[in-house]
């Protein structure tokens, strides 16, 4: 087929790849357009997608919105017969819906129609979901309302959002490739009216843990922002993330060291923190940042 591509981060480079490999010809890939990155925070730096398309030969546009006349020119005079999306970051008005022959397709993070919206991985493991996946839907101008073509499954079973990310960017891959390999044998369904849930973009300010919730929930927290923007706490006037804990038997007054392991009392039970960064600090093992910043029993996190 022919095909637009249109995706942002690394979440969407395998659906790009997996498409390019089975064949089909993608003739444009469309991506958020460079931003200031890199070491210093200032040089333009281009998306994963933006990358992975200039690798595979394809040419790339990055336009700052699709609403204009002389843009949706441009995406229709490419004569797609589908567009493949992928965790774009772009509304498409209807004109670019309309488009291609056979419409838009996307690949949605979440079993829906749960977990509609921006953050669908992390909200599932935030709400302690035991399944995460991966649907093919037809896409129309209400937020990831469309009917649904495929889906597939996979436990979340203790992952990260890190981890779940790289899984379910091949699951969808995969499976695109496997609807578009027969796309009249998969009919679409519209989604069910029950179980209807919504993934509000992260705020940063949901990263804070608060010590008087229970061990399960916040180590689901840990998790759910493992590896960014990180779980963290503050000691001394010091941010420290933490990228990975174990539940643990303990109690005592919320947020307070417990011993020399660094165990922590939470509203009810204990946690561990296994993985840790401190401020302008690479990620480390905690006992390696007991080593350096001695964090005796009795004191007080917040």
């Amino acid at each position: 087929m022919k095909i637009i591509f249109m995706g942002t981060p690394d979440f969407a480079v395998p659906a790009l790849k997996a498409l390019v490999a089975a064949g089909h010809e993608v003739v444009a890939a469309y991506t958020q357009p460079p931003r200031p990155g890199g070491r210093r925070g200032k040089e333009l730096t281009s998306t994963p997608v933006h990358r992975a398309a200039e690798e595979l030969g394809i040419p790339v546009r990055h336009p700052s919105s699709l609403k204009g006349a002389e843009e949706q020119a441009a995406f229709t005079a490419l004569n797609a017969d589908l567009a493949v999306v992928a965790a774009y970051g772009l509304i498409l008005p209807q004109a670019v819906l309309d488009a291609p022959s056979h419409g838009c397709l996307n690949i949605h993070a979440s079993l829906l129609p749960r977990w509609r919206g921006a953050a669908p991985i992390q909200r599932a493991i935030l709400a302690g979901d035991e399944e995460a996946g991966a649907t093919i839907m037809q896409m129309e101008a209400g937020l990831d309302t469309g009917p649904m073509l495929a889906l597939a499954r996979t436990p979340i079973d203790g992952k990260t959002a890190g981890e779940l990310i790289e899984e379910l960017a091949e699951l969808g891959a995969n499976l695109m490739v496997e609807v578009l390999a027969n796309l009249p044998a998969h009919a679409s369904e519209p989604q069910p009216t029950e179980g209807v849930t919504y993934a509000r973009k992260i705020d940063k300010a949901e990263a804070r843990i608060d010590w008087s919730q229970g061990a399960e929930a916040i180590e689901r927290q840990i998790r759910a922002f493992a590896p960014t923007p990180g779980a963290w706490f503050e000691l001394e006037g010091e941010r420290c993330k933490v990228l990975a804990a174990d539940l643990v038997d303990g109690s005592g007054l919320p947020g307070t060291v417990l011993d020399v392991r660094l165990t922590i009392a939470c509203g009810t039970g204990a946690l561990r923190p296994v993985r840790v960064q401190r401020a302008g600090k690479p990620a480390m093992a905690a006992e390696d940042l007991l080593r350096g910043w001695a964090i005796a029993p009795g004191a007080r996190l917040t």
